[in-house]
């Protein structure tokens, strides 16, 4: 019986350090049963390829292993397309596997998102669980932004907030879910000849939700699948989104991400409702924070930030068609 070809991707920007973790980690699963696994790490024009192709070389990684180095940083996305050309251009995969370079690998861990995919020819994406470097459980994924989560993120008022919030806390089974993250989701070849691959138009953030949502419109669930366990660092190439550390302001591109993704996805009439409640609830979690003596334990400047990059200003309003990568049927 011929192996399965799993392809992964890993898009370095100045993390490679991180990556060569990565990279060992993979190495150690390359004698899972059954299984083809090759590797395709992008620098994204960060400066990480010399210590890269380094490392690839002295542990005779070059049989399985390769880098691209980017031209410019076009943003996680644009990185992701050229890794997954890239594997299209040395052979077809079976399953095309996204991962961060501030992760390492559990035992098993890409067998079990391939074991599962098998089984389940409908689900487009399967994703892992996840653990903090302390190996405490991280078991979280994903709802799709909406209104309703807007208001509920911006009220910040416990009933409402724990069901409707995106971040969504999962019991130790497989399960069906909006989105998981893109620090290890498992693509099906069939989903990217459908869909294509991430939209370059996200810059970061929001991209992997879209690929979710868009999947979704096409017919391929997404699931998450515990038995696949990785342990991530998360935020290390941005300092944005750290785990368990106080909030930052948030960079203009993660309110241009949200913007086209409430726009494209949703249309702009829901858009545009979305950012008014959005800013309505920011402001009265505001108040009721300042009522209870509480402080501000908001995202600094967010109000203000939204309000400059709302699709309520009319030159906000214009989004490009969908760029990606989508290999030929059966190419």
């Amino acid at each position: 019986m011929s192996e399965l070809d799993v392809a992964i991707v890993i898009v370095s920007y100045k993390s490679a350090g991180l990556t060569i973790g990565c990279m060992q980690s993979i190495e150690a699963e390359r004698s899972s049963p059954g299984l083809k696994i090759r590797l395709v790490v992008v620098d994204n024009a960060s400066g990480d390829g010399p210590a890269i192709a380094e490392a690839i070389e002295k542990n005779a990684w070059s049989s399985w292993a390769s880098l691209v180095v980017a031209e410019r940083n076009g943003g996680f996305a644009y990185g992701n397309n050229l890794g997954i050309q890239r594997a299209y251009a040395d052979g077809l995969p079976a399953y095309v596997h996204l991962v961060n370079p501030d992760t390492v690998l559990r035992k098993g861990a890409i067998s079990a998102l391939v074991t599962f995919l098998e089984a389940h020819p409908d689900v487009g994406i399967a994703g892992s669980s996840f653990e903090n470097p302390d190996g405490s459980d991280w078991p979280i994924a994903f709802r799709f932004p909406s209104l309703v989560s807007e208001f509920a993120g911006g009220l910040q008022w416990g009933p409402l907030s724990r069901n409707r919030i995106v971040a969504k806390q999962m019991t130790p089974v497989q399960q069906p879910t909006d989105w998981v993250a893109g620090a290890s989701m498992m693509l099906r070849r069939k989903l990217l000849e459908k869909i294509g691959g991430l939209d370059e138009n996200y810059f970061l953030y929001y991209e992997e939700t879209d690929l979710c949502f868009r999947a979704m419109a096409a017919g391929f669930a997404t699931w998450y699948v515990p038995e696949s366990r990785v342990m991530h660092i998360g935020g290390q190439s941005t300092k944005v989104t750290v785990r368990n550390e106080e909030a930052k302001r948030l960079p203009a591109y993660w309110f241009e991400s949200r913007r086209r993704f409430f726009t494209s996805n949703y249309g702009l009439r829901y858009a545009m409702v979305t950012d008014v409640v959005a800013l309505i609830a920011q402001v009265l979690g505001l108040l009721k924070r300042k009522a209870l003596f509480r402080g501000d334990r908001g995202i600094p400047h967010y109000i203000r930030d939204l309000s400059r990059h709302s699709v309520l200003r009319a030159k906000n309003r214009q989004q490009p068609a969908i760029k990606c990568f989508r290999p030929a049927a059966g190419s």
